[in-house]
Protein backbone atom coordinates (compact mmCIF):
# COMPACT_ATOMS: atom_id res chain seq x y z
CA UNK A 1 0.00 0.00 0.00
CA UNK A 2 1.56 3.45 -0.75
CA UNK A 3 1.93 5.81 2.17
CA UNK A 4 -0.56 8.19 0.24
CA UNK A 5 -3.46 5.67 0.03
CA UNK A 6 -2.98 4.92 3.80
CA UNK A 7 -5.44 6.17 6.39
CA UNK A 8 -3.92 8.51 9.19
CA UNK A 9 -4.22 5.76 11.73
CA UNK A 10 -2.29 2.99 9.06
CA UNK A 11 0.72 5.94 8.81
CA UNK A 12 0.36 6.02 12.55
CA UNK A 13 0.88 2.76 13.46
CA UNK A 14 3.69 1.92 10.37
CA UNK A 15 5.62 4.87 11.83
CA UNK A 16 5.57 3.65 15.03
CA UNK A 17 6.72 0.22 13.95
CA UNK A 18 9.15 1.46 12.13
CA UNK A 19 10.90 3.51 15.09
CA UNK A 20 10.74 0.48 17.40
CA UNK A 21 12.47 -1.34 14.55
CA UNK A 22 15.33 1.67 13.52
CA UNK A 23 17.13 2.23 16.64
CA UNK A 24 18.07 -1.32 16.58
CA UNK A 25 19.27 -1.12 12.75
CA UNK A 26 21.20 2.11 14.24
CA UNK A 27 23.07 -0.01 17.02
CA UNK A 28 23.72 -2.79 14.63
CA UNK A 29 25.62 -0.25 12.53
CA UNK A 30 27.07 1.50 15.48
CA UNK A 31 26.08 4.71 14.11
CA UNK A 32 25.78 7.83 16.08
CA UNK A 33 22.49 8.99 16.58
CA UNK A 34 23.04 12.20 14.09
CA UNK A 35 24.13 9.76 11.44
CA UNK A 36 20.71 7.83 12.00
CA UNK A 37 18.47 11.26 11.74
CA UNK A 38 20.64 11.86 8.79
CA UNK A 39 19.47 8.58 7.30
CA UNK A 40 16.01 9.27 8.03
CA UNK A 41 16.09 12.91 7.31
CA UNK A 42 14.70 14.24 10.56
CA UNK A 43 16.30 16.77 12.94
CA UNK A 44 18.05 15.10 15.55
CA UNK A 45 16.14 16.07 17.99
CA UNK A 46 13.18 14.62 15.79
CA UNK A 47 15.04 11.57 15.91
CA UNK A 48 15.81 11.54 19.39
CA UNK A 49 12.09 11.88 20.32
CA UNK A 50 11.26 9.53 18.06
CA UNK A 51 13.39 6.98 19.37
CA UNK A 52 11.97 7.49 23.16
CA UNK A 53 8.42 7.69 22.43
CA UNK A 54 7.88 5.74 18.97
CA UNK A 55 4.01 5.62 18.90
CA UNK A 56 4.07 9.40 18.41
CA UNK A 57 6.76 8.95 15.07
CA UNK A 58 4.82 10.29 12.29
CA UNK A 59 7.00 9.50 9.30
CA UNK A 60 6.34 11.44 6.14
CA UNK A 61 6.51 9.67 2.50
CA UNK A 62 10.48 10.87 1.90
CA UNK A 63 10.99 9.33 5.67
CA UNK A 64 9.30 6.07 4.56
CA UNK A 65 11.06 5.58 1.76
CA UNK A 66 14.13 5.98 3.24
CA UNK A 67 13.12 3.23 5.85
CA UNK A 68 12.23 1.12 3.15
CA UNK A 69 15.88 1.21 1.36
CA UNK A 70 17.34 1.28 4.87
CA UNK A 71 15.54 -2.24 5.72
CA UNK A 72 16.33 -3.07 1.90
CA UNK A 73 19.61 -2.11 2.98
CA UNK A 74 19.86 -4.30 6.31
CA UNK A 75 18.21 -6.98 4.84
CA UNK A 76 20.54 -7.56 1.97
CA UNK A 77 23.59 -7.07 4.40
CA UNK A 78 22.14 -9.98 6.32
CA UNK A 79 21.60 -12.12 3.57
CA UNK A 80 24.85 -11.42 1.55
CA UNK A 81 26.82 -11.88 4.59
CA UNK A 82 25.21 -14.22 7.21
CA UNK A 83 27.77 -13.39 9.80
CA UNK A 84 26.15 -10.77 11.87
CA UNK A 85 29.96 -8.65 12.48
CA UNK A 86 30.45 -9.05 8.80
CA UNK A 87 27.08 -7.34 7.72
CA UNK A 88 26.87 -5.25 10.38
CA UNK A 89 30.22 -3.97 9.57
CA UNK A 90 30.27 -3.77 5.64
CA UNK A 91 28.88 0.03 5.75
CA UNK A 92 32.00 1.17 7.37
CA UNK A 93 35.08 -0.95 5.88
CA UNK A 94 36.45 0.53 2.60
CA UNK A 95 35.25 -0.85 -0.63
CA UNK A 96 36.79 -0.61 -3.98
CA UNK A 97 33.65 -0.83 -6.28
CA UNK A 98 33.57 2.63 -8.44
CA UNK A 99 30.37 3.65 -6.74
CA UNK A 100 32.49 4.18 -3.05
CA UNK A 101 35.91 5.16 -4.96
CA UNK A 102 37.65 3.43 -2.06
CA UNK A 103 35.43 5.17 0.66
CA UNK A 104 33.31 3.24 2.64
CA UNK A 105 29.49 3.23 1.84
CA UNK A 106 28.44 4.84 5.12
CA UNK A 107 30.63 7.67 3.73
CA UNK A 108 28.51 8.06 0.71
CA UNK A 109 25.15 7.83 3.05
CA UNK A 110 26.34 10.51 4.95
CA UNK A 111 25.42 13.10 2.11
CA UNK A 112 22.09 12.77 3.33
CA UNK A 113 20.84 12.36 -0.08
CA UNK A 114 17.92 9.38 -0.57
CA UNK A 115 19.67 8.89 -3.55
CA UNK A 116 22.87 7.23 -2.09
CA UNK A 117 20.53 4.86 0.07
CA UNK A 118 19.16 3.92 -3.37
CA UNK A 119 22.74 3.21 -4.76
CA UNK A 120 24.07 1.39 -2.00
CA UNK A 121 20.62 -0.79 -2.04
CA UNK A 122 20.54 -1.23 -6.25
CA UNK A 123 24.31 -2.50 -5.21
CA UNK A 124 23.55 -4.93 -2.51
CA UNK A 125 20.45 -6.07 -4.42
CA UNK A 126 23.13 -6.59 -7.62
CA UNK A 127 25.18 -8.36 -5.53
CA UNK A 128 22.24 -10.86 -4.33
CA UNK A 129 21.94 -11.78 -8.07
CA UNK A 130 24.98 -12.83 -8.24
CA UNK A 131 28.03 -10.36 -7.90
CA UNK A 132 30.33 -9.32 -4.89
CA UNK A 133 29.39 -6.57 -2.46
Amino acid sequence: MAITTMSAEERQNMSAAVMRTYPNIVRDWALKEQEAALLLGVPDATYRRWKRAPEKANLDQSQMERMSLILGIYKALQILLPRSDAADSWLRRANRNPLFSGQAPLDRLRSGLVSDLYVVRQHLDGARGGGHA
